[in-house]
């Protein structure tokens, strides 16, 4: 990777990673700012935003968007988490100007009319819907809300039915002007480019950006205050939905690369603890998995599964003696499988100009410097046996959250599978 970085005096910062030997480029615009931001009465302010940054600028229609990217072959798209918010562009090399020329114009320039904001509204309550029939999505709110109760970071990405109905045009354009300013926002590009030439477009394309608020007190959040209990919603589904987690690490931590290994371990793939254990040995479940969250304060080590209604007494005995065993000894061949497999994945991911553009935004809002591939490999080769069980007794250690949705009237109550994990 050839990283080279820039900041320009109003804060904005431009990374860039020159990759000659292909024929396109990813650039985009990453803000330091996401759903945790938000105050409860705003709860989906953040996911809204960028749904009407691509509904016109005074010199674009959102049809005019859509169609000067496509036009050229381009694909455009956005995303909201918690924490960072994308608008990110992949096309051909020629036509980076341009897609530069678009990103500075939603950001800058949004109008948002009300006809706009009314439609995406009621797309928003759409999505919403879908997400409340689609039971693996649906859990892992209820999971997050339990394990962050009454908290921004607990609450939906994409907010409430209730307050979305509610949400103002100057709600949208008052978050976009307190927090769509030089200091919070990347501009970051891979792919066949030449970084001062990104440099010098972005001077003048993002010249417009407004300044930071006097009282920047008001952009910042809380810190994540983990409390955990469960979230039991019996339901007519076919199976019950299981996600079973815990307080774990920011990415500050320096047990970070330990905790991946031991997911890795524990249920990352098919030759996991949990794969083979839940499904190839007992076949109780067609998806099992150990799934790894960060953020800049705390973390969730969640895993999920999905099982017929019957099968829930041998299933919940079986997920809690995987988690008792990986605090005991961890077998040399696991740590090789387990490195192998997050190395390549992490090398893989060279190989798309998207991903990389969106692995060094990210890791520059959270790091605050420049992607280090090497160091970061380096840090995970360190890894050993004694850091992952360590790390594991860490984090099992803590009070769990359970949030299960379907068929449950086998499934043990909280209390039981607390004891369980404890003893």
């Amino acid at each position: 990777m050839v990283i080279q970085k820039t900041d320009l005096e109003n804060g904005l910062r431009i990374i860039t990673d020159n990759v000659p030997d292909v024929q396109s480029v990813a650039v985009g615009v990453w803000a330091d700012v996401g759903a945790r931001h938000e105050s409860a009465p705003e709860n989906g302010v953040a996911h809204m935003v960028e749904h009407m940054m691509f509904k016109g600028t005074p010199s674009r229609s959102s049809i005019q968007i859509a169609e000067e990217i496509e036009n050229v072959g381009g694909q455009m798209n956005a995303y909201t988490s918690r924490e960072v918010t994308s608008y990110h562009i992949h096309l051909l090399k020629e036509d980076m100007g341009m897609a530069m020329d678009v990103l500075s114009d939603i950001v800058q320039r949004p109008t948002m009319p009300e006809d706009e904001v009314e439609r995406e509204r009621h797309v928003i309550l759409q999505e919403i819907g879908m997400t409340m029939d689609t039971p693996d999505d649906i859990l892992f709110d209820y999971y997050q809300e339990t394990a962050y109760p009454d908290q921004a970071i607990g609450a939906p990405i994409l907010g409430t039915s209730d307050i979305v109905k509610g949400m103002q045009r100057d709600t949208l354009m008052n978050y976009v002007s307190r927090f769509y300013v030089p200091k919070r926002l990347v501009i970051a590009a891979s792919g066949n480019l030449d970084h001062d030439d990104v440099v010098e477009k972005t001077k003048a394309l993002f010249a417009d950006l407004p300044q930071a608020p006097a009282n920047d007190a008001q952009t910042g959040y809380a810190k994540a205050a983990y409390k955990g209990g469960a979230h039991i919603t019996s339901k007519d589904l076919e199976q019950a939905h299981i996600a079973l987690g815990f307080d774990s690490l920011s990415r500050h931590d320096d047990d970070y690369y330990a905790a991946i290994v031991m997911s890795m371990i524990l249920g990352g793939g098919m030759s996991s603890r949990l794969f083979q254990e839940i499904r190839e040995k007992r076949g109780l479940a067609y998806s099992v998995f150990a799934h790894h969250a960060t953020y800049q304060d705390g973390g969730q080590f969640i895993i999920y599964t999905g099982t017929g209604p019957d099968d829930l007494p041998e299933l919940i005995p079986a997920l809690c003696g995987e988690i008792e065993k990986i605090q005991s000894p961890v077998l040399e061949q696991e740590m090789i499988r387990a490195k192998a497999q997050i190395r390549a994945d992490m090398v893989m991911g060279l190989e798309s100009m998207m991903r990389r553009a969106n692995q060094m935004a990210k890791h520059l809002i959270f790091y605050n410097e420049s992607l280090d591939l090497q160091a970061r490999l380096k840090q995970l080769d360190a890894v050993s046996a004694e850091d992952v069980m360590r790390v594991a007794s860490r984090i099992f250690a803590g009070t769990p959250t359970l949030a299960a949705l379907g068929p449950l009237g086998k499934l043990e109550n909280y209390d039981a599978i607390k004891k369980r994990l404890i003893a």
